[in-house]
């Protein structure tokens, strides 16, 4: 089992600047890619931002060039800097992981628990 758990969110004032953070532990032997989803009520879970573990990244159309994934690989650890905040950017986001248990495995999906941003002046 793996866990993955989730921090950095709160509140922040539009134009402002945030990190999340996202760090898994458990059976590990390898990551693959690795996700931040947020999620509003009522509304899908969107994909914001993913990064391969060769450090190929995609993202969000509306968060391009403001928010900036990062990984180290070394601390099973993703991270999510926001940057030029916006009140859309509220939501719960949650951390996602491809993860492969030993060699030869495959891999399996765990998302974590998710953290609140709030923006708002």
């Amino acid at each position: 089992q793996v866990q993955l758990v989730e921090s950095g969110g709160g509140l922040v004032q539009p134009g402002g600047s945030l990190r999340l953070s996202c760090q898994a532990s458990g059976t590990i032997f390898m990551i693959g890619t690795m996700t931040w989803y947020r999620q509003t009520p009522g509304n899908q879970r969107e994909l914001v931002a993913a990064i391969s573990s060769g450090g190929n990244t995609n993202y969000l159309d509306s968060v391009k060039g403001r928010f900036t994934i990062s990984r180290d690989s070394n601390k099973n650890a993703v991270y999510l800097q926001m940057n030029s905040v916006k009140p859309d950017d509220t939501a719960v986001y949650y951390c996602h992981a491809q993860v492969r248990h030993q060699i030869g495995s495959a891999e399996y999906g765990y998302l974590g628990q998710g953290t609140q941003v709030t923006v708002s002046s």
